[in-house]
């Protein structure tokens, strides 16, 4: 969507009741399902704030300390309940503090809309306060970056917005309205939000990836974020059982094929995945996190062929060399290829002894994990966390992941038992984001554990919105492994310099202090025995809660990449 002036809406009258801009936009988001408006408090954006307190009922706000910490919630929102979340920004500096979540939302895939505030059209280019124009910023972040820049287009702009932002492939969209419009009236606008027509897939395109996996002998699925966004967990659910294929989940694809169900073999990783002949990746970009979709060539294998399926034509990779790919519905492509291939002359493929291998080796991996899970060491070793944290997760859970080193012992060991339960920040990897997911999560999530996982280095950047969490009565338990280092950075640069530089914290920080003084609870904890009952004492608080346990700087995290 450029940034022109779109037409008024043809179905408003003049017979309807005039109401203000902000009553305008706060109706339409709600017509497309939001239930909750994320924002720090500014006069550019007052009328909205009006609209969603003269609701019927109202709505909701949620006021933050740190406008990132607003649209990290509203994007978390769109992860969580699949539909776009809303965040509203005043001018300036207030919508150009939105712009990593934004980058964040478009790399994850997450349906969000960001509204902002604008200086007033009637004083523009005279220099009033925090005029800039905000669409430039955002055209290359986002599916769209428009103005409303009549009172009298707000609806049709913020309805196409929130239409674009929910539709395949899903992502965050920004509109800004000049203030001095968002105060004047114009008609109600009649916003009827439709379900986008599914995109259906090439049924060549299945009928070849299906004979792929036919004349497989060792093949691997990886399940992504979007298979869950595009609503699809059933029909993968449904693929995996019905062909017996082993699997490895990532990002939010964790769960939709539960913890210890025996086809996942996330705990083989290096195996499947180094020894496959044919690799099937649904949902997630063929990026640093799976090799940049070049799998197979170990331990005298040759090079796997690589099938990618997305939601979308624009989603599949243009570096990767594929042997098939196919875009579209995720639900209509599983089903499609599984048609296919239970069609197929004979009966399904019997890759039985290649998951008998692979689960052989989840099992070594399953005993090498309880070594570290149980570890007695001093100082604590990160994974001993997460040995106490396990047994405590109820099967809805909402586990969400903010840090670097942490929070990748997280991945390892935090395999979710259903679908939408996992929360990190996703390819563009911002620290801070947890704060407000956490937020999001317990509004969109009352009755489970919300459980946020950082690390100090990440706290550091979002803790004060802690005061959120308490002023808003959403309780939190909050998990932090502090090791009093930028973890992530100071191994690398001691591997590449033999020392490292701007890597360190200050040990020992008494973060849960600084959670109590905002109005929450917390504790230290230095002995690994008594990081259970302090885990306890967290679910049973009721109140934004922070088991601050500091862990060995030392205990890095075993990784392959950098990101690079």
């Amino acid at each position: 969507m450029s940034d022109t002036e779109p037409r008024a809406d043809d179905t408003t009258t003049a017979s309807d009741a005039a109401v203000h801009g902000g009553v305008i936009a706060t109706a339409v988001a709600r017509a497309h399902g939001v239930e909750a408006m994320f924002t720090l408090s500014g006069a550019h954006v007052f009328p909205m704030y009006d609209g969603a307190v003269t609701a019927d009922p109202p709505m909701p706000i949620i006021d933050v300390r740190h406008e990132p910490s607003a649209v990290f919630a509203a994007e978390a929102i769109g992860k969580l309940t699949r539909t776009p979340g809303l965040a509203v920004l005043t001018a300036g500096p207030g919508v150009t503090n939105g712009v990593s979540p934004v980058a964040q939302a478009q790399f994850a895939g997450s349906p969000l809309v960001v509204v902002g505030g604008r200086a007033p059209a009637n004083r523009w280019g005279m220099g009033s306060l925090q005029e800039l124009d905000h669409p430039p910023i955002f055209s290359t972040i986002s599916k769209s970056a428009t103005t409303a820049h009549t009172c009298d287009v707000i609806g049709r702009t913020v309805d196409e917005a929130f239409a674009l932002a929910g539709s395949s492939h899903r992502g965050p969209t920004f509109v800004d309205v000049p203030m001095d419009e968002f105060f004047n009236v114009a008609a109600p606008f009649a916003s009827a939000p439709a379900a986008a027509d599914p995109i259906e897939p090439d049924g060549d395109d299945l009928a070849a990836v299906a004979r792929l996996l036919a004349g497989s002998t060792r093949p691997v699925l990886i399940i992504g974020t979007d298979v869950w966004a595009d609503g699809a967990e059933e029909a993968a659910l449904r693929f995996v059982t019905e062909t017996g294929i082993p699997v490895i989940a990532n990002g939010m694809g964790r769960g939709i094929v539960p913890g210890g169900h025996p086809q996942l073999v996330t705990k083989a990783r290096s195996t499947a995945l180094g020894q496959c002949d044919l690799t099937v990746v649904v949902g997630t970009p063929l990026d640093f996190r799976l090799g940049y979709g070049v799998f197979g060539g170990k331990e005298e294998s040759p090079p796997a062929q690589v099938v990618h399926l997305a939601d979308s034509p624009g989603q599949l990779s243009g570096h990767a060399d594929l042997a098939a790919r196919a875009a579209g519905d995720l639900t209509a492509v599983f089903d499609g290829i599984l048609r296919h291939l239970q069609g197929a002359a004979g009966s399904r493929p019997d890759w039985s002894a290649w998951l008998e291998a692979l689960q052989q080796q989840v099992g070594l991996g399953v005993e090498r994990d309880n070594a570290l899970l149980t570890a007695t060491a001093d100082p604590i070793h990160p994974a001993r966390i997460y040995g106490e944290l396990l047994p405590r997760l109820a099967d809805d859970a909402v586990v969400i992941g903010d840090g670097g080193d942490f929070v990748s012992f997280a991945g390892k060991y935090v395999e979710p038992q259903r679908p939408g339960g996992w929360l990190d920040p996703g390819p563009y990897g911002c620290l801070g984001a947890g704060l407000g997911a956490a937020m999001a999560a317990r509004i969109a999530r009352p009755s489970s554990q919300v459980v946020l996982l950082f690390g100090d280095g990440a706290a550091g950047m979002s803790i004060i919105d802690v005061d959120t969490l308490v002023r808003h009565n959403l309780p939190v338990v909050m998990v932090m492994g502090n090791n009093g280092a930028w973890g992530l950075e100071k191994g690398p640069m001691q591997m590449l310099y033999g020392y490292d530089v701007a890597a360190d914290l200050i040990p020992g920080t008494r973060y849960d202090q600084v959670v109590t003084a905002l109005g929450g609870g917390g504790e230290l904890v230095t002995d690994p025995t008594q990081i259970g009952p302090a885990l306890d004492r967290a679910f049973a608080s009721g109140i934004p809660y922070l088991v601050n346990i500091i862990t060995d700087v030392e205990a890095a995290y075993p990784r392959n990449t950098f990101g690079i």
